[in-house]
């Protein structure tokens, strides 16, 4: 088995720090053991281009409980915890290609490597496994039924790519499932984006100007989080729709540039490039913190404030300062990448639970039905939808009405009304 991690000696630290996060992932726990009876994967080849978690980990685990061969590689440099590596390594034999820290070539280097297996289906957080097996590993694209995709950066990227129809086999968007972006997005994204950001720094949130650049589910988790912590929370949309909907959800809205004269930190979630840039780096006050929440380093123009910059330092572990000739000091948090990953962990364990139930299923359902899909960007499954959803309602020990007969005839029917 090949493989590429930083080192296996760690491997009891991830095994521990799978089970830790394993206990707060029931739906995924029974999905497990379901497929461990049944092995209703046997002999798929599936390659993942996922965070190295721990809970990516326990998905690895289910996977592989049911039957599929793997491989395993980071979709972010820097959010690989290399322990959690080891341990798939040692004690699941899953080949992983994942260091945290490693730089542009070797990234790229371990995709390729984890396309060696020759897939059938793919797994991609960011859609950088599936544009590299379409641009420069062709010659494996003939035995692939079909991928998910898990971010909102990656459907964007999926969906152009179907439109221009160079899209070669069907795509599940992860990401848009209900029991996914609802949960993982709005409270995944929203706590674990404030704990990167309170790791790096140490702020108080409370009495701050909290820029939020992008009110997507993500933005609106990130808002709704800072102004839990008692900030004051500004945000910055393109969308009108979006905008209103933030005014009426109670929180300032304005232009960017107005926002960097008097936000104290800020923070991106667009999926789109260049959304803070050399014009608001200028207008920032001295102090202003600068981090990204979106999949890409992307979102944070660094190139620009390198340039304004006279000088730079690493003043904290993941806090960069930057120096621009007016005297300000602006800091960048972990690079622009990924700050809750970066800097943090990422999302719970209790909200992944769902996401990862959602795309184990859908391995299920593509391996199954792949065959018969065209070469297109898919929903996930409404059936696989409210089944996460009802899995997660029983082992939190709720229950909910059902509609009675007449109530189902009446919602199907149009002839009733006054």
């Amino acid at each position: 088995m090949e493989y590429d991690v930083k080192d296996l000696k760690l491997a009891e630290k991830g095994k521990l720090k799978m089970e830790w996060a394993e206990r707060y992932m029931p739906v995924l726990s029974s999905i497990k053991k379901k497929f461990a009876s049944e092995k209703p994967l046997k002999g798929v080849r599936i390659s993942a281009c996922l965070h190295v978690t721990s809970e990516t980990g326990n998905l690895m685990r289910v996977l592989k409980s049911g039957g599929a061969s793997l491989s395993l590689t980071a979709s972010n440099p820097l959010s690989t915890q290399d322990e959690v590596a080891a341990a798939l390594v040692k004690e699941h034999d899953v080949s992983v290609f994942a260091i945290n820290g490693e730089d542009k070539k070797t990234y790229y280097h371990h995709i390729n490597q984890a396309l060696d297996l020759n897939p059938h289906i793919t797994m991609d957080d960011g859609a950088d496994l599936v544009s590299t097996l379409h641009s420069k590993r062709r010659d494996l694209m003939d035995a692939v039924i079909g991928g998910t995709e898990e971010t909102t950066t990656g459907v964007i990227r999926l969906r152009s790519m179907a439109m221009n129809k160079v899209l070669c086999y069907p795509i599940i968007a992860v990401n848009d499932a209900n029991s996914k972006h609802l949960f993982d997005n709005r409270y995944g994204t929203g706590q674990s984006t404030l704990d990167g950001i309170l790791r790096a720094t140490n702020i108080l949130f409370a009495g701050l100007n909290f820029v939020v650049a992008g009110y997507g589910w993500c933005g609106r988790g990130i808002a709704m989080r800072a102004e839990g912590a008692g900030a004051k929370v500004i945000i910055c949309e393109v969308d009108p729709l979006r905008a209103l909907e933030a005014i009426m959800d109670g929180y300032q809205v304005m232009p960017l540039k107005k926002a960097a004269k008097v936000g104290d930190v800020f923070v991106t979630a667009t999926g789109d490039k260049g959304v803070i840039g050399r014009d608001h780096f200028l207008l920032m006050k001295d102090g202003a913190i600068v981090a990204n929440s979106g999949h890409f380093n992307v979102e944070i123009d660094i190139p620009a404030l390198e340039k304004l910059a006279k000088r730079n330092r690493q003043i904290k572990d993941l806090v960069q300062e930057y120096t621009l000739s007016n005297e300000r000091n602006i800091y960048l948090l972990a690079e622009g990448r990924l700050v809750n990953l970066a800097a943090a962990e990422g999302h719970p364990a209790m909200v992944m639970d769902m996401s990862f139930a959602n795309q184990a299923l859908c391995m299920l359902h593509l391996f199954t039905q792949g065959k018969n899909l065209k070469n297109k960007v898919y929903p996930v499954p409404e059936r696989i939808d409210k089944e996460v959803s009802r899995m997660k309602l029983k082992t939190l020990g709720v229950k909910i009405d059902k509609l009675t007969a007449e109530q189902r005839k009446y919602l199907s029917g149009w002839l009733e009304g006054t």
